[in-house]
């Protein structure tokens, strides 16, 4: 609010448009079909809590001013229409449909509720999106291989020479925000790097950075937004925008300037070990962290403040307890009690995942000695079944740790490729 006050931002109907100048004329051009096909009056009135404009239909069948002879002999915009006659009910009477235009969207004449219109509208637009994600993140993939490749890596991982090494990773962010800036995108950028870290093209202590700039660089949306709003609600608009701005901002503030600060990068290491042994604890993750936590917390919070401090704080003070047991049971475990310094104590399932993993892998890929072949369930003479080939549907890869073999087909009785790709 402070920064929005000091530029003096004038309200009202008489405030100025700033982007929306240039970029109207433009959109104009594009979006010309929506934008005749939505009555805006009618939803306004509909978020301002208008109730007789609840039961109105959004979509307009009539667009355009009357010709002029009709409007000299006294016929004004139908009913439910505004002055520039913009009409959002269907069915107006034949004497109005005389006077006026009718629109040249695609749901002109269609029985089908706003509802229905809304769904279709809604599946065509993530279509599109996603389509459009997908394939900007191949192009880039593809570009970004072979020389290129070899220009970043040499690029990307140098630090800047000695007295301004420091600043090296606000480089970097900076470049992460122009980047994201470019593609209006952090998902994309985001989604571009990682394959260049699993292929070890850009280290993960340079690309933490370039995600801090991505995020900065996503507010940038928000802010163009909100510069592309009426000038009566340019205010309030661009203060939103700058709440986002600020609040990423704050996160780099607090996770990135000291260096013993940055724990997403350890965490990022951990999850990503882990992951490795696992291949399902990504999914797994995914859910609890993202689905099951969050809505576990908005239920306790339900009943009260009260209520979730009291479930909270205790579940608070165990984790902090575990990790404080972890971090010296790996750096000095002389001074817990002897029977603190391993959780062996514990049942397998506390404290490891190997009895998770086996029950999921049992489910999923049938990893026993029992293994599913051309034929069937069948016993299998050998070594056990490979989980990690079973998991993937390449049958060249080789696994020394666990098949101390050549790579073996799974469910075929014949001897397997000779010249097998071993990791």
């Amino acid at each position: 609010h402070l920064v929005v006050a000091t530029f003096n931002i004038r309200s009202g109907k008489d405030a100025p448009d700033l982007l929306k100048i240039i970029t109207e004329p433009f959109t104009k051009l594009i979006i010309q079909v929506s934008s005749a096909m939505l009555d805006k009056s009618v939803i306004t009135g509909i978020a301002t809590g208008d109730e007789t404009l609840r039961n109105r239909s959004l979509i307009r069948v009539w667009c355009g001013p009357a010709p002029p002879q009709m409007a000299a002999i006294g016929f004004g915009p139908p009913p439910n229409c505004t002055a520039l006659g913009h009409c959002s009910t269907k069915g107006i009477g034949s004497l109005h449909n005389v006077s006026r235009q009718k629109c040249e969207h695609l749901f002109t004449d269609t029985p089908l509720p706003d509802l229905a219109v809304g769904l279709v509208l809604l599946a065509g637009s993530l279509i599109v999106l996603c389509t459009c994600l997908i394939l900007l993140v191949k192009l880039l993939n593809s570009l970004l291989k072979g020389q290129v490749a070899k220009a970043i890596q040499k690029v990307i991982n140098t630090d800047l020479p000695h007295p301004l090494s420091w600043l090296t990773g606000y480089f970097a962010m900076v470049v992460g925000a122009g980047m994201t800036f470019v593609v209006q995108s952090s998902s994309v950028f985001t989604s571009a790097i990682t394959p260049l870290i699993g292929l070890g093209v850009i280290s993960i202590e340079r690309a933490y950075p370039l995600t801090l700039g991505s995020n900065i660089g996503t507010t940038t949306t928000a802010i163009l937004a909100a510069l592309a709003s009426p000038g009566d609600k340019l205010a309030s608009s661009f203060q939103i925008a700058l709440c986002h701005f600020f609040f990423n901002i704050s996160g780099i503030l607090l996770w990135y300037p000291l260096p013993f600060t940055r724990l997403p990068i350890r965490m990022a290491k951990a999850l990503g070990e882990r992951t490795a042994k696992y291949r399902w604890f990504a999914v797994l993750y995914l859910i609890v962290c993202f689905l099951l936590l969050p809505s576990l917390i908005f239920g306790i919070s339900m009943a009260g403040w009260q209520v979730l401090v009291g479930v909270g704080a205790p579940f608070l003070g165990l984790l902090f307890f575990v990790g404080l047991v972890n971090a010296l049971q790996a750096r000095s475990p002389g001074r817990l009690p002897k029977w603190l310094q391993t959780w062996d104590f514990l049942p397998a399932w506390m404290h490891s995942l190997q009895p998770l993993d086996q029950l999921i892998t049992r489910a999923t890929l049938c990893c026993t000695d029992r293994c599913r072949g051309p034929e069937g369930w069948e016993e299998r003479e050998g070594p056990p079944c490979d989980k990690a080939r079973l998991g993937l549907s390449n049958p060249a890869l080789s696994y020394p740790e666990e098949v101390p073999g050549p790579a073996i087909r799974v469910g075929s009785p014949r001897p397997p490729l000779h010249s097998a790709t071993r990791l």
